[in-house]
């Protein structure tokens, strides 16, 4: 049975609708990611997984469990990492960490919690002391202090520097591997496939798609681009006249070739003959959010 069920979820503010009959199930033991651009029902979704919100529609199941009618239990079994979640600035994170503690019946070392995530050396450092990757760290130490069966973590990484964003995906596999579920709410595109085993793509408010991250590609169909700098000027329709080819584009300088099959081959060929250097030759495979742009019709970003 999966730890959460969501059937036909709908939740509406003041008449407009934020969530559309959005259904899926989440496994144990995976790293399920909710992807979708900002104002699309993600987080009111996992919000009313949490018991946070009330749906106007649908059921919910949470390991067994109604959120609403069982939400005691349920917080028992869910641990949560809030989208916008602050604490004052000069509690230290050992008092913090210690408090969340005293929350629950039977709750994790908070100490080994600490040096699991790498602050063992904060426990006496004051909030606002805290780097951005630090506060996360925080965050996610305390969603785990109960020993929750499923973490939720709300765009963990939004406002991260490259470095600090990738040591936390390093721990939300760790999490992953403990033993807990983790459903990871994001517009990164980047990091869901990355991290997540399934990927539900919501788009205003319904549900586009659910699969894997090489599922959800595998729908555009195997595209690929070749992205080069010609050594100099020469007709582009001897690239587009090729069957290989769906369409070249002009980026300032750059070439932009988009096509199947043996793509780089057939490009790299003309070019040869043509006595043409393609410079800083790149080949890009299609991604998720070629996948995004041929479920939605339009960029995640928009």
């Amino acid at each position: 049975m999966p730890i959460i069920e969501v059937v036909d979820l709908v939740k509406t503010y003041g008449g407009k609708v934020a969530v559309d009959g959005v259904s899926f199930t989440v496994d144990a033991g995976e790293i399920f990611g909710i992807l979708g651009p900002n104002g699309a029902g993600k987080t009111t979704t996992v919000e009313c997984i949490e018991g946070l919100r009330s749906p106007d529609g649908g059921t919910i199941r949470v390991d067994g469990l109604d959120p609403q009618h069982d939400r005691a239990k349920v917080r028992t079994r869910v641990g949560v990492q809030l989208q916008q979640s602050e604490l004052p600035d000069r509690i230290r994170v050992g008092e913090a960490l210690e408090l969340y503690a005293s929350f629950h019946r039977d709750p994790a070392d908070w100490r080994d919690l600490l040096a699991r995530l790498g602050l063992a050396d904060r426990v006496k450092t004051e909030y606002r002391r805290l780097s951005g990757g630090q506060k996360q760290r925080v965050s996610i130490a305390l969603a785990l202090i109960g020993r929750p069966k499923v973490a939720v973590l709300d765009e963990l990484t939004t406002g991260l520097d490259p470095q600090a964003r990738r040591d936390t995906w390093d721990l939300v596999e760790q999490i992953r591997d403990s033993g807990v579920t983790v459903v990871l709410v994001t517009h990164f595109m980047e990091e869901a496939e990355r991290l997540c085993d399934r990927i539900a793509l919501i788009d205003a408010g319904r549900l586009v798609a659910v699969d894997s991250p090489a599922g959800l590609v595998s729908r555009v169909d195997g595209e690929q681009r070749v992205r080069f700098r010609p050594s100099s000027p020469f007709d582009v329709a001897l690239l587009a006249a090729l069957p290989e080819v769906a369409h070249v584009e002009r980026h300032g300088p750059q070439l932009v070739v988009t096509g199947t099959g043996n793509l780089l081959h057939a490009v790299t060929s003309v070019l040869a003959r043509n006595q043409i250097v393609a410079a800083d030759l790149r080949i890009e495979q299609a991604g998720l959010d070629d996948a995004f742009i041929r479920l939605t019709g339009r960029k995640l970003t928009e």
